[in-house]
């Protein structure tokens, strides 16, 4: 007999509820899933924040539309869980009340905190030697990034005291809503990884006091630890009555995205790679044995399977290229928004009938776009170089170069950059051939393509890729509820839909241009300095 399970996605401009049905015949099956948007507000100061509330309203929305629209009884519903974007700063008080926005992985104002922090006296690779020795010691990462938490938790202490003098928890995004539907607080091994402030030693395995004290955060601000496949708690009567669903549900910490992306993908076997586009993206592979690249930024993540790490480098605009490129160059040429085209009962198919309509036009964009390069850079850069102050750049554009070819470089650009991140992280660790690519990006077959002809790798894809960290989040609960005996027995369970082997043709095309685009950086980083540093 069939179980019903929620899981939500919790992305950087909206969060999807799907519903799944878990069952010893078909295991687990995703059946519907509701899209609600919220805001991501970009400040003058390069703060990038987010309303916590605006993804609670967003989640009830979504649950209520969702379950109404399929029938499904509320007391049939037996598990809740997540898949959320990481590295948020969440600063609640004692009754759970967030006590200003939380600050975005891609918050850039925490520069002075940086430098105060690990950007001082003796260096290695640009970070204070003894800090840095001590960081890699406990953690095997370091936050080398002003984006990187423990920054952003100094840079409001600083600036902000009266907020930190409130502060009972910090928590990360989908710790803050199991929190909000439980009343228990809470973290996962990645969400505490992610905040640079774990101690991944086999004998430890927990928040690291020493790391806390050499960076100034108060070590009780952190939630107590628990594993993705735990209960949280349950499902409070004020939570239930706002989300449609049943008091007494239990709810699942889940993961990071990162972290269940790779399981919805299939990637879960050491060795396996999988690429994923969404506003940002990655390239990540599973390993047994930590590793570190202190001069690439790629590190490990512990993976949903205690027993694995996560390989993970990360680019943190991609799919958000694609949507700056058809709102401030497809806008006229294109004609993308005539009001007639795109009349859709939610923003989900809005947009996947908006890039499908984009994919189209430019469908028969040659290899290499006219010569033309574009950097994915758009709010700086973290792997395989550092950068805040890197920006896009299209480059080698001509009197005949056409919008069209502009947005099929656009597209070219994230891909080079993900050979290039690849390329990095198969120095230190296994990557696969094929790879799995997922996420939104993943739902266009001449994206697949063109990542296929530049990685120079078969690329392989799964139903519904957009779904795939929600996926994960329901194969959590698979494992907790005992209809799956282990995280790495989820591949049996997601086919390949499609695969894409990279044509002979565009070789020579691409291997001329990817040195070029590597070079881009380094030509250009004075430069950037000089124009976007204060």
């Amino acid at each position: 007999m069939a179980i019903y399970v929620v899981a939500y996605d919790i992305g950087t401009t909206g969060v999807k509820s799907c519903l799944f049905s878990i069952s010893e015949e078909e295991k687990i099956k995703y059946i519907d899933g509701h899209l609600t948007d919220y805001h991501l507000y970009l400040l003058d100061n390069g703060g990038a924040e987010q309303n916590p509330d605006e993804w609670w309203d967003a989640i009830c929305t979504s649950t209520n539309a969702m379950m109404h629209k399929n029938g499904i009884p509320p007391e049939m519903i037996k598990g809740i869980s997540f898949c959320g974007q990481m590295q948020c700063l969440i600063l609640v008080d004692k009754d759970g009340k967030v006590l200003r926005p939380s600050m975005n992985y891609l918050d850039a104002r925490a520069t002075k905190q940086f430098k105060e922090g690990i950007a001082f006296g003796t260096k290695i690779a640009g970070m204070n030697a003894n800090r840095l020795r001590k960081w890699l010691k406990i953690a095997k990462c370091v936050a080398g990034s002003v984006k990187d938490p423990p920054w952003k938790y100094n840079w409001v202490k600083e600036n902000e005291p009266e907020i930190m003098a409130r502060t009972y928890k910090w928590l990360d995004a989908k710790d803050y809503l199991a929190m909000r539907m439980t009343g228990n607080y809470s973290a996962s091994p990645d969400s505490a990884f992610a905040a640079f402030l774990y101690d991944t030693r086999p004998d430890k395995k927990c928040w690291s006091k020493e790391i806390c004290d050499m960076v100034g955060v108060d070590f009780s601000h952190l939630p107590p630890l628990v594993q993705s496949t735990d209960i949280v708690g349950a499902l409070t009567e004020k939570a239930a009555l706002e989300m449609g669903l049943q008091a007494g549900t239990p709810v699942f910490s889940g993961g990071g995205d990162v972290s269940l992306t790779g399981v919805g993908a299939g990637a879960v076997e050491p060795g396996d790679t999988h690429i994923y586009t969404g506003t940002s993206g990655w390239v990540s592979s599973v390993i047994e044995k930590q590793e570190l690249d202190i001069n690439a930024m790629i590190g490990a993540i512990p993976g949903v399977d205690p027993t694995s790490f996560n390989y993970y480098a990360e680019l943190e605009t991609a799919g958000k290229c694609l949507e700056w490129a058809r709102d401030h160059i497809g806008l006229d040429d294109l004609d993308l928004f005539v009001e007639h085209k795109f009349k859709y009962e939610d923003s989900e198919s809005a947009q996947k009938n908006i890039y499908s309509y984009i994919m189209d036009e430019i469908k028969d964009v040659a290899a290499g776009s006219g010569g033309v390069l574009f950097t994915p850079w758009l709010q700086g850069n973290r792997c395989p170089f550092e950068d805040v102050y890197s920006r896009g750049v299209f480059f080698n554009i001509g009197m005949e170069t056409t919008s069209r070819e502009m947005i099929h470089a656009v597209i070219e650009g994230t891909a080079f950059h993900y050979r290039w991140m690849l390329e990095e992280m198969s120095k230190k660790a296994k990557t696969s051939d094929p790879v799995r690519f997922v996420g939104g990006g993943a739902l266009s077959p001449l994206t697949c393509q063109i990542l296929a002809d530049v990685l120079g790798r078969s690329v392989e894809t799964v139903n519904d890729p957009q779904n795939v960290g929600a996926l994960g989040a329901a194969a959590v609960m698979a494992v907790g509820l005992g209809f799956v005996n282990s995280v790495r027995d989820v591949k049996a369970l997601i086919p390949v839909a499609a695969k894409y082997d990279p044509r002979k043709e565009t070789a020579p095309v691409y291997n001329r241009m990817y040195p070029v685009f590597r070079e881009l950086y380094k030509t250009n980083k004075k430069m950037f300095h000089m124009l976007n540093e204060e």
